[in-house]
């Protein structure tokens, strides 16, 4: 009987996430860091055109992308306007046992809401970070990306510094859609990528309960303008370059142009307030 032969291990992944953009070196840089300390590591880029500065962004994609991970993953997002400031460098650890490597200053916010936080540290130990003198405007390059191959490739997390009280991270202050007798109130927090969508905090679940069947005409108001959009499945069930209402694939209510960019043809800019009637009876 043929010798069974082990299976090989998995190769330690971190998923990378920034606001650098990527006409210049920076994230190759913070590659060269982590492959430098764990050569076997494999680096996938979730974005590194998150809009820059927009903390929010960082949380949603983070959100949006962290349960088609396995546990073990680790997460380095380096979305930081406050680099080189007092805001702490930290190291999260969700209930699904994945890892988070990144300024404390609300990333976590959505993912923390949804999954839970077993535990967190403040990142302090030299050690794991690069350079003699640590600049005070690269951290992803010194401290965030280090200490992501460090965890990667299976060192002990709680050696990256001291615990830190779990309810004690920076939250984003959110407003949170609202359900009453005349309709559902939210907020319209972002357009989806080049295509102009309008990403809302409505769950469909909640929309649901407005009574409004695929089909219908729901009556909307984006901030001051008020108008009726159907209510449909996909793009192409209303015609090129007319509006739709549809639950998107995170499970949110979004407003899009069939082939077209809704945020252009109605000059819509978020943050903005939204608000869906009931369906009448």
């Amino acid at each position: 009987m043929a010798a069974q032969t082990a299976a090989p291990a998995p190769r330690p992944t971190v998923v990378f996430m920034t606001d650098f953009g990527v006409v210049d070196d920076s994230v190759a840089l913070c590659k060269g860091v982590m492959y430098s300390i764990a050569p076997e590591l494999r680096i996938v880029d979730l974005t590194h055109q998150v809009t820059p500065f927009s903390i929010l962004d960082g949380a949603r994609f983070l959100y949006g992308a962290t349960p088609y991970f396995p546990a073990g993953t680790v997460f380095v997002v380096v979305i930081d306007p406050g680099v080189g400031s007092t805001r702490k460098a930290v190291v999260a650890k969700s209930k699904r046992g994945q890892y988070f490597v990144l300024p404390d200053n609300g990333l976590m916010t959505l993912v923390e809401d949804r999954d839970g936080i077993e535990a967190a540290r403040e990142i302090t130990n030299r050690d794991w970070m690069i350079g003699s003198a640590l600049s005070s405007t690269f951290h992803g390059r010194d401290i965030f990306s280090p200490v992501a191959a460090h965890l990667a490739r299976g060192e002990d997390w709680t050696g990256v510094g001291p615990e830190l009280a779990r309810n004690k991270l920076v939250r984003l202050d959110l407003v949170a859609s609202r359900l009453d007798e005349r309709g559902l109130s939210g907020e319209v927090i972002a357009t989806d990528g080049p295509y102009g969508n309008l990403v809302t905090n409505v769950s469909g679940e909640d929309f649901l309960k407005l009574g409004y069947r695929q089909g219908q005409s729901v009556h909307v108001t984006v901030g001051e303008m008020e108008m009726d959009i159907p209510f449909v499945r996909t793009f192409s069930d209303v015609a090129l370059n007319k509006p739709l209402l549809y639950i998107d694939s995170r499970g949110h209510v979004g407003l899009a142009v069939n082939q077209g960019s809704f945020a252009a043809a109605y000059s819509v800019k978020p943050p903005l307030p939204i608000f869906f009637s009931r369906a009448r009876k």
